[in-house]
């Protein structure tokens, strides 16, 4: 299915029916990937009163119980609710069915190497997203374009479908410049292919999540400046076979009334159609 989208007096052209998945796969009982050594997300077959949900224990059909941490065990979204008192699902903010997104690849950088900073203070082995490696990739972009910024880092290899972070293994984090200037730039949504914006060890900070957010540091009340429209989505994974460049983005998620929810972003490529 072709549509046509007009963004910026200028028209696109997307194909509906050639899709790519963004969202990493979540095996019950296989790999997975982890974020700050919560338990695995689980599933086990429903049992009540002499009833059994699992065919293979003749059971008249398959009926699971599901367990899982949304913002550790895979691919979410979340809302500004994740880091305030009012409670805001995630559901009731992402209401854009096609939203103009920019796909884009960047190295990160130790914080050694980098002249951008971060609160609490950052460690010379930290693994940065700068704010030169964005505006090197996201300059010459329209802003109506940058409406969501997907980030995939090099090398993205498969194996961040399965990836255990902790403190041997901790994932790059967006800089403050970087933050700030994701903000000037006016996105609101944004997709990283890692477990948080923020340092995994913080001090409970999340000083990006507040930036982006429009909340006050240390403070977990929301004023009428706070951007509740915005959400991040994080630990998606896009393979090598995608190019980067403009695409129709759609995030996909459970009517959960919660700050976050698992989510499946689908992307379709967009070209300017010139005819």
């Amino acid at each position: 299915m072709l549509i046509t989208i007009v963004i910026n007096r200028q028209n696109y052209k997307a194909d509906l029916s050639q899709p790519y998945c963004l969202a990493i796969p979540l095996y019950f009982n296989g790999a997975q990937p982890n974020h700050f050594g919560v338990p695995r997300a689980s599933s086990k077959a429903v049992e009540v009163d002499g009833f059994v949900g699992d065919t293979k224990r003749q059971g008249g059909c398959n009926v699971d119980e599901i367990t899982l941490i949304p913002h550790c065990n895979g691919t979410h979204t979340e809302s500004v609710g994740h880091i305030v008192n009012d409670d805001i699902a995630v559901a009731s903010v992402l209401k854009d069915t096609f939203i103009p997104s920019q796909l884009i690849s960047m190295n990160w950088h130790r914080a050694k190497d980098s002249v951008d900073s971060y609160r609490p203070n950052l460690e010379d082995e930290d693994k940065l997203i700068t704010r030169a490696s964005l505006e090197d990739k996201l300059e010459n972009i329209d802003d109506p374009l940058l409406q969501a910024v997907i980030i995939r880092t090099l090398n993205s290899s498969g194996s961040k479908k399965e990836a255990v972070y902790n403190i041997e293994n901790q994932p790059p984090f967006f800089s403050v410049e970087a933050m700030e200037y994701i903000v000037a730039r006016g996105v609101e949504h944004i997709l990283v292919d890692f477990p948080s914006v923020d340092k995994m060890y913080d001090e409970g900070m999340l000083t990006n999540h507040h930036l982006f957010w429009n909340v006050e540091e240390g403070a977990h009340a929301l004023t009428l400046s706070s951007s509740q429209h915005k959400t991040i989505t994080e630990m998606i994974f896009v393979e090598d076979k995608i190019e980067d460049g403009p695409y129709l983005l759609n995030i996909q998620i459970p009517e959960f009334m919660s700050d976050a929810a698992p989510s499946r972003p689908m992307i379709y490529r967009m070209t300017k159609n010139d005819a």
